[in-house]
């Protein structure tokens, strides 16, 4: 699978769950974590549950493997880590408070209109 196929379905997934400003930071030369950040939030536990899930599923649905999963069971930041992309998922409280794309300000928004119907972008 392709970084482009991986992002789209991470992204489709997130937005498949009702996943609130969803964005895609490009990291490559800026972290040696991950090519890519997804960063979306939920505004109640059980969202950021579904949001992670419905990754996990997609995920493992194509035979990728989803290297590990952080933060599941509190629902207020919680990490899933694909390998070229690790998926922020955050509670809208922690969100802002955190900050992530302020912190990486050097990295370049990814367009994701793309990956997503027209009628699915709502959420975004």
């Amino acid at each position: 699978m392709t970084e482009t196929q991986l992002l789209q379905l991470s992204v489709q997934a997130a937005d498949d769950k009702k996943a609130h400003e969803i964005v895609v930071l490009n990291m490559k030369g800026i972290s040696l974590v991950a090519d890519y950040f997804l960063i979306c939030h939920g505004n109640s536990e059980k969202q950021v549950q579904a949001i992670a899930s419905g990754i996990r599923e997609k995920a493992l649905g194509d035979g990728l493997q989803v290297h590990r999963i952080e933060g599941y069971d509190h629902a207020r930041w919680v990490l899933v880590d694909l390998g070229d992309v690790v998926c922020h998922i955050f509670h809208s409280e922690e969100r802002h408070h955190y900050q992530l794309e302020k912190l990486w300000g050097d990295a370049s928004y990814v367009n994701i209109d793309s990956f997503l119907e027209p009628t699915q972008t709502a959420y975004r």
